[in-house]
């Protein structure tokens, strides 16, 4: 019978955001492809550091330990790596007894043709032309920030993921307001609008995937809830009141929500401390990511192409 990952929530990451390979791509830069499989074939017994992804494909994994009857995640390597030169992220993913059995090496190829043949729910790369391509491809997808930070290899009780707004859980259809007709437009526009729920935005399925697996784990998993969420927005009163309908029309569960209404994200992230933040802003994901492993989520390239 075949294997159906439709009943899974599948992860797909590329090898550098699980692994770093900071030297190797720096190789890969400055003298090219020859050399950098050299270096890997050279290096292959050479167990790899983890990444900035690390932390979560980790604790993704380990929800699958919680209830021997139900296998509930699993994890894909998408990788532009060839076979060849593979040996040494399989070598790591031993090393570190992840359980990933999976993967895609396209020798060069663009991988994001291949997420939806793997029934992929969430990609992580740092391949900012990977990631885009996946999310003209309607696969959840966001740009890692390889960086090290405070908690990118502290194993945390629980599983914790955090997210922006709009452009992110939510369509960028506000966040286009505010950015082409100011903030009283935007204020306006969701006051109006305040009991019509926003459209979904790319993560949107990701996050109802997430409710309903800690519904899930609620049911067969004694003590704490090993997976909490946060939506931290800029957003605040009177905009708040549209998302808080939004959540209960898509009858999903938010366990932390925070309303800043400009105070900066980082600090308040630093204290949830997520194993992952998404947002769509590059300002916000910089200061982010120097405290907490950080993914940014391009627009499509209409909407780039209408807020430009």
């Amino acid at each position: 019978m075949a294997y159906d990952l439709t009943n899974y929530l599948v992860i797909g990451i590329s090898s550098r955001a699980l692994f770093d390979l900071s030297v190797e791509n720096e190789i890969y830069n400055n003298e090219g492809l020859e050399a950098y499989c050299q270096y890997q074939l050279e290096h292959e017994n050479d167990i790899l550091q983890p990444g900035t992804g690390f932390a979560l494909i980790e604790a993704m994994l380990k929800i699958n330990q919680m209830d021997d009857k139900n296998r509930r995640t699993e994890v894909v390597i998408v990788s532009r790596n060839s076979a060849d030169t593979s040996l040494r992220i399989s070598n790591s993913i031993d090393h570190y007894n992840l359980d990933i059995t999976r993967a895609a090496f396209t020798g060069g190829e663009p991988v994001a043709k291949y997420l939806n043949a793997f029934d992929v729910d969430l990609f992580l790369s740092a391949s900012e032309e990977d990631v885009q391509a996946a999310v003209e491809s309607q696969v959840a997808s966001g740009l890692i920030y390889d960086r090290p930070t405070n908690n990118a290899n502290q194993p945390l009780s629980q599983i914790r993921i955090a997210f922006d707004g709009d452009a992110v859980l939510f369509s960028e259809e506000s966040e286009l307001i505010y950015q082409q007709q100011g903030l009283e437009a935007f204020i306006k526009h969701e006051k109006h609008n305040a009991e019509l729920p926003l459209p979904e935005g790319p993560f949107a399925k990701l996050l109802k995937t997430l409710s309903y697996l800690q519904f899930q784990l609620q049911e067969t998993v004694k003590g704490p809830p090993p997976l909490r969420t946060a939506l931290v927005t800029a957003r605040n009163s009177p905009a708040h009141e549209r998302v808080i309908r939004t959540l209960r029309a898509w009858n999903v569960r938010i366990d932390e929500t925070f309303f800043l209404g400009g105070v900066p994200k980082d600090k308040i992230l630093a204290s949830f401390s997520p194993h992952i933040f998404f947002d769509d802003q590059h300002r916000h994901c910089d200061d982010a990511s120097k405290l907490v492993p950080t993914a940014r989520v391009p627009y499509p390239k209409k909407e780039q192409a209408a807020s430009g």
